[in-house]
């Protein structure tokens, strides 16, 4: 196993991947950005669909909008096969007609696919929260830019994540884009020259020099640096996302790691872009204080959260944690880049889904610690014993939780919130939350709706 904290690295590394693939190249993602990175890793898959490997990507079907005549050209391929999850059938053509759509049957189309997979010839694979967009990867040009994390692997727990691709790729909601949208059988190679075009005026992301990190005498010194540790692939059952209601716990990625959570001892540490416990998790954090076990949340604030709405829903639940003992840390907004220079564009949100079970047992994947996540969306992700990686996740939790990059979240004798923090080399304590007024009108609003359990 390793860690990938490094957006231009863990890019570098899935380029890497696919150049050097023999056999398959199994993607599976929620998200391709129409982007310099998105259109990267498409030449990637194509030149090695030209050597012979046989390539599948495995979409949610809302990143297909406005994509299919680019995802058409690409599924032209003869060894290239796209297919995409909880297809909505009508509309496709626009977002609004998408959306009508998803409206008339929303109990169903409402679930979405999140798993990200990258795996190459079945031996080498990474999971974890990027999506394939510039902004995953630190090289967004504007101001989103998200600070995320994978997990590398290679040995046998590679052979289950990729019984979890073909959990989903053979499962009936998993449907050929070219029942939707077709292509000449030649469109691949007028892509081909648009990509060769885009690398010659330098729109395409070049990764070449940083993908040597991994290959050669290089790839054999990435070797001597994993950590080895015993790891379970752990995914929800697609069938979780064609059940009536709610799914039953045994389908769902929360309920397999029901004895890691209850194996704890001292402390679990939760990194989460998006934080809405509900009573339930209220309760358990409370029976978890009566043991002794101490939690600590890093989330995003107010200001740096690309879903305000959703940080509405987690805004009347900090009382309660904070009453039993848990700690909260908001990251703050283009923290100062005391470690060098980013790619590309600053830092300024947190998209991190990772926990810590005492200092021993760590999770990596794509599951955000919200209802959603726990009952409507597809999850993946590794659970790993290791002390070193424990030690490495809490030591990335420790830099989030310095107060030059977040708030920590106080609660007052009288029972107001408190915001402390740092700036201009001066601990400060604020009064009242960090955010814009548009912000804090959205985050206001969600909570005027009963729709928590869909968040």
């Amino acid at each position: 196993m390793r860690l990938l904290t490094e957006g231009p690295e863990a890019f570098a590394l899935r380029t890497a991947l696919a150049d050097h693939a023999q056999a398959t190249l199994d993607i599976q993602t929620f998200m391709l950005g129409d982007d310099r990175a998105g259109r990267a890793v498409l030449k990637r898959m194509l030149d090695a669909a030209q050597r012979g490997v046989r390539v599948r990507l495995l979409l949610d079907d809302m990143t297909s909008v406005g994509k299919q005549e680019l995802l058409a050209a690409f599924d032209s391929h003869p060894n290239i096969e796209v297919r995409v999850f909880n297809p909505v059938p009508a509309g496709r053509g626009s977002w609004l007609g998408y959306f009508l759509a998803l409206a008339v049957d929303f109990d169903q189309r409402h679930r979405r696919m999140h798993n990200k997979l990258w795996l190459a010839d079945g031996v080498v694979g990474i999971t974890g929260g990027r999506n394939l967009s510039d902004e995953y990867f630190e090289v967004a040009p504007d101001d989103v830019n998200f600070n995320d994390l994978d997990v590398m692997a290679i040995g046998p727990v590679v052979s289950a994540l990729s019984d979890s691709f073909d959990d989903y790729w053979n499962h009936p909601l998993a449907v050929p884009l070219r029942y939707f949208s077709q292509a000449p059988t030649s469109a691949w190679r007028d892509l081909l020259v648009k990509f060769s075009v885009d690398a010659r005026q330098k729109k395409a992301l070049s990764t070449q020099p940083s993908a040597q990190r991994f290959v050669g005498e290089a790839g054999q010194a990435l070797l001597l640096s994993l950590e080895w540790a015993p790891a379970i692939a752990i995914w929800d059952r697609p069938e979780k996302l064609d059940v009536e209601r709610y799914p039953a716990l045994e389908l769902t990625l929360l309920g397999q790691l029901g004895d890691a959570f209850r194996s704890l001892d001292q402390r679990l540490l939760l990194i989460s872009p998006y934080v809405v416990p509900t009573p339930a998790g209220a309760s358990y954090h409370e029976a978890l204080a009566d043991r002794g076990v101490s939690l600590t949340v890093i989330t995003n604030s107010l200001e740096s959260t690309d879903q305000p709405s959703l940080h509405g829903a987690y805004m009347p639940w900090r009382p309660v944690l904070l009453s039993h003992g848990a700690r909260l840390f908001e990251l703050r907004p283009r923290p100062p880049a005391r470690d060098g220079p980013h790619a590309s564009g600053e830092v300024s949100g947190l998209h991190i889904k990772a926990m810590a079970f005492d200092d021993d047992r760590v999770f990596i994947g794509t599951m955000n610690a919200d209802p959603r996540s726990v009952w409507w969306n597809s999850e993946v992700g590794l659970l790993i014993d290791s002390p070193a990686l424990g030690n490495e996740l809490w030591s990335l939790a420790e830099q989030g939780m310095d107060p030059e990059r977040s708030y920590e979240v106080l609660l007052s004798s009288d029972g107001r919130l408190l915001w402390r923090t740092e700036m201009e080399g001066r601990r400060v304590i604020l009064n009242e939350e960090p955010g814009g007024a548009w912000r804090k009108f959205k985050a206001w609003f969600i909570r005027r709706l009963d729709i928590e359990h869909l968040l």
